[in-house]
């Protein structure tokens, strides 16, 4: 295949649906529907014995056989493993997401054809342990991943091609403002966009990585289960099953309050029934502070920027969770504008990727680039240095938060004591000048230092943080005059020889535990 016919794919990785689009032969960005025939694939894994079952039957099975079900999997992205044991097995989230991903390659190929490379979308606030997670789920799953991209960044994207922006005149003839609201099933991002005719330029960013539309449900299934206790004095939250049930319920009746004014759950456990009627006002009073949490995330974000609400052209929908009126009611009353809903909130992060993949393949076949994307990272990126007066363990930030990408960014550090002959680089990632309070991304070592190098010796720790929220990470020792690139040995991240291993269970779909 030469690199022209190579399909441009673009792939979001969502916390509870997954999209998969491709630009057809006019460029134009397009959802490709799965093996079922539906555009969204829920992000829902079912081990069947050896058996992996992804997608509309795994999440079915969760009223039946809950405790085989992995759902929400990318919540748990850069931890050691998936929140609960899974028939009774622990699985790296890395392995759940890349059978996810082989499920939409395999699905994807039925129409365009073999591929394997493709640009797969994060939230903006992930930060670089979930990135290199993500992109080791896209390894185990047989892909090249061209680059990770924000999941409102690559929306931005989208709007900017489906307004004329992307054209070679470029309609955008003065500076745009965009907030891009991104609530998704399990994470929330709002980021800050400038968009200068076909240049997206991010000028802060913000989120929760654990905040989205299922935590709604999680509220209307707990109002159900505990009216079901209080009428039986049964907590049906001790059986996964009935809550998989239940929670099947509580999403459709959230659906439901987004277009009508009340809406029925039913809950059962033990022959035992429960019928309720949920108000959309209950459901708005019950979840306020969830919504709450995203309006002073926006509120942070624009503050970020140095902006005004006043500033702002557009306030972009994406993600299916900006379908609930009270997102909407929220973002007009604190901006003062109609909120954007002229894309697909389903969609549009994929068909960024897509338009991103695109860009990336026409680069490395010597063609023009039809769009420039800058983003921030998301979190301040420091090493751990020992404070000399308390002793404490402190977090020397090399390159703070809502920095533009790519940069390079260098900090002094001193030995600690003479004739020390090798140094622990510790990297985390977080605001907190305490070390403790922040996350550790990995650490490296710089062994063989000069012999009786006095105490205080000064070593330079460069960070080179790239476009798509990766670091890697260089010392240098003045007094050796060397430079060295070091690798940085990750706490939760698996070892080469368990990434190849999986690649090639699931390579062949098998559900192999993980030891």
């Amino acid at each position: 295949m030469t690199k022209a016919n190579i399909p441009a794919v673009g792939i979001d990785l969502g916390t509870t649906y997954s999209v998969v689009a491709r630009l057809d032969e006019r460029g134009q960005p397009v959802t490709l529907v799965n093996a079922e025939g539906d555009r969204l694939t829920p992000s829902v894994v079912l081990l069947d014995g050896d058996d992996v079952v992804v997608g509309k039957e795994a999440m079915k099975a969760m009223s039946s056989e809950a405790d085989r079900v992995a759902e929400c999997a990318k919540r748990d992205m850069g931890h050691r493993a998936y929140h609960r044991v899974i028939g009774g097995k622990q699985y790296p989230p890395e392995v759940i997401q890349a059978w996810i991903l082989n499920k939409l390659r395999s699905d994807a190929v039925q129409q365009i054809g073999p591929f394997e490379q493709a640009v797969i979308t994060v939230p903006a606030y992930f930060d670089e342990v979930r990135r290199k997670a993500t992109q080791d789920a896209g390894y185990l799953a047989g892909c090249e991943v061209l680059d990770i991209i924000n999941e409102p960044t690559a929306a931005a994207v989208a709007f900017g091609f489906q307004h004329g922006f992307l054209n070679a005149a470029g309609s955008a003839d003065r500076p745009r403002h965009v907030l891009v609201y991104d609530l998704g099933g399990g994470t929330f991002d709002v980021t800050v966009m400038e968009i200068r005719g076909s240049e997206f330029l991010a000028l802060a960013t913000d989120g929760d990585v654990a905040l989205g539309g299922y935590d709604w449900d999680q509220r209307l299934l707990n109002m159900a289960a505990d009216a079901f206790q209080r009428e039986h004095s049964l907590d049906l939250r001790t059986n996964a099953v009935a809550v998989g049930k239940l929670w099947r319920e509580c999403e459709d009746a959230k659906r439901t309050l987004s277009a009508r004014p009340k809406a029925p759950i039913v809950a059962e456990y033990q022959g035992k029934v429960v019928r309720l009627e949920i108000s959309r006002e209950q459901f708005e009073e019950t979840t306020q502070d969830l919504l709450d949490r995203t309006r002073f995330t926006c509120v942070q974000a624009l503050r970020a920027a140095s902006l005004e609400w006043s500033d702002l052209d557009h306030v972009l929908l994406v993600g299916g969770s900006t379908r609930m009126p009270m997102v909407r009611a929220m973002l007009q009353k604190i901006s003062g504008k109609v909120p954007d809903a002229s894309m697909a909130a389903d969609e549009a992060v994929a068909h960024g990727a897509a338009l991103q993949a695109g860009l990336i393949l026409a680069k490395s076949d010597g063609r023009p680039a039809t769009f420039s994307i800058r983003n921030v990272n998301s979190h301040s990126l420091g090493v751990v240095g020992t404070d000399p007066q308390t002793k404490r363990r402190r977090n020397g930030i090399v390159i703070p938060r809502n920095t533009p990408l790519p940069v390079s960014a260098k900090r002094q550090f001193k030995t600690a004591k003479h004739d020390q002959r090798s140094i622990l680089v510790q990297i985390v990632e977080g605001e907190s000048p305490s070390a403790d309070d922040c996350t550790s991304i990995g650490r490296c070592t710089v062994a063989d230092l000069p012999s009786e190098l006095p105490a205080k010796s000064p070593i330079d720790v460069i960070f080179n943080y790239q476009a798509d929220g990766r670091l890697k990470v260089r010392v240098q020792v003045p007094q050796m005059d060397r430079l060295l690139e070091t690798e940085i040995v990750r706490e939760n991240g698996l070892s080469k020889e368990h990434l190849d291993a999986w690649r090639r269970h699931i390579s062949g779909q098998k559900a192999t535990e993980y030891r």
